[in-house]
């Protein structure tokens, strides 16, 4: 009986030995010891298999080697060897949860000034060809050609709408992104194809699809439109105005008609005048646009117009920016001038150009829905 309770009391002893031994051989970790572990820790993963501590936990203890080495060893021990192919990150947005960073009209336009175009520039036609009667009638009646040193930027202009959207190419990502951003004032980025694009005006959910016939100056006319402060806000306020439960309209799709119609007017040489006075291109055509769009705005807000009315509404507007563009031009000036003020609008702007302006015969916008009925009674000639 003794004996068991000695046994008993020694084994006892023994566990309880070995739990305080475990439990005074465990202390918290000292000052000396977390900075080597802060050391440790700081040590890039690309270096990591190299530090002398795990090159001698994963070296071979007393000559003993796997039989048969696993699948899934091998596939551990790849992975292991491409961490030096892992570049540790340097501030990059890459996460669909991060936003990308804005580009401006300026960078934008750079990618396209030292990229190579030369197999689209072979397919424009800088100006329209013109024979007979019409060659003579724009030679002597028609405005002044565009100077020979603006040419090339001319060229440059007519090439960008030749180009298409990649969507593989980061600088027309970015272009897209920045557009969505400043239309909607989302702070981050969206897909590059999907349904929200319709929300902006596009017809379907890959904005390429719209842009045939104007290229990718159609995307860098709306760049320039939401990257400056001032035209900002005429964008946010026409793109208000195409969201209308009742006058809605496709925004983006409105405006790629009207880069093509500044392509045209640039081809019939409209905007030869002004180039030639401010001894630039792009910047013009750039204002052209803005303008354009701006007077349809007025148009489509003061005189109610629908989407039905869009057709006539557009073909009127072509016909006075070709005839007209430095009456535009005035009139986006005034906008922009009120913008500064705090007093811009969509209808001041239009009503101050009127009381500055003389008078003179105006193209009017009429629509079909404007049109009057029918009489029934017929008239008779006197």
């Amino acid at each position: 009986m003794n004996e068991k309770s000695c046994s008993f009391h020694n084994e006892k002893e023994l566990k309880n030995g070995q739990i305080e031994g475990v439990s005074a051989g465990y202390s918290p970790p000292c000052d000396k010891d977390n900075s080597a572990l802060l050391a440790f820790r700081e040590i890039p993963i690309s270096q990591l298999k190299n530090h002398r501590i795990l090159q001698a936990l994963t070296a071979e203890a007393c000559g003993w080697a796997p039989g048969v080495v696993s699948t899934e060893v091998l596939r551990a021990q790849g992975e292991w060897e491409a961490v030096d192919n892992i570049q540790p990150e340097t501030g990059s947005q890459t996460s669909s949860d991060q936003p990308g960073q804005l580009i401006s009209f300026s960078e934008a336009l750079q990618h396209f000034q030292t990229a190579d175009l030369s197999s689209f520039k072979k397919r424009i036609q800088p100006t329209i060809r013109r024979t007979g009667l019409a060659a003579l009638r724009h030679c002597l009646f028609g405005p002044p050609k565009l100077h020979q040193g603006l040419r090339e930027e001319r060229d440059l202009v007519l090439t960008i709408a030749q180009c298409g959207l990649d969507s593989q190419d980061p600088v027309h990502g970015r272009v897209l992104q920045t557009i969505y951003r400043k239309l909607t004032g989302s702070k981050f980025d969206c897909a590059l194809l999907g349904d929200h694009w319709e929300d902006l005006g596009f017809q379907g959910a890959n904005p390429a699809t719209d842009l045939r016939g104007v290229g990718f100056l159609a995307l860098l006319h709306l760049l320039y439109l939401v990257m400056d402060a001032k035209t900002l806000l005429m964008a946010q306020e026409i793109f208000r105005l195409s969201r209308h439960h009742i006058q809605q309209f496709p925004f983006c799709l409105m405006s790629v008609n009207i880069t093509r119609i500044a392509i045209q007017a640039l081809r019939e040489e409209c905007l030869s005048r002004e180039c030639n006075r401010q001894q630039k291109v792009i910047p013009v055509v750039n204002s052209f646009y803005a303008a354009t769009f701006l007077h349809l705005a007025q148009v489509w807000k003061t005189q109610q117009k629908t989407i039905s009315d869009s057709g006539f509404v557009l073909k009127d507007l072509e016909a006075l920016a070709k005839k007209s563009p430095r009456r535009l031009l005035k009139t986006l000036e005034i906008y922009l001038a009120g913008v500064s003020k705090g007093q811009a609008s969509l209808l001041a702007a239009q009503m101050c150009y009127r009381a500055q302006a003389p008078r003179s015969k105006d193209l009017t916008f009429t629509g079909v829905c404007d049109l009057p009925p029918p009489s029934s009674k017929s008239t008779r000639l006197s």
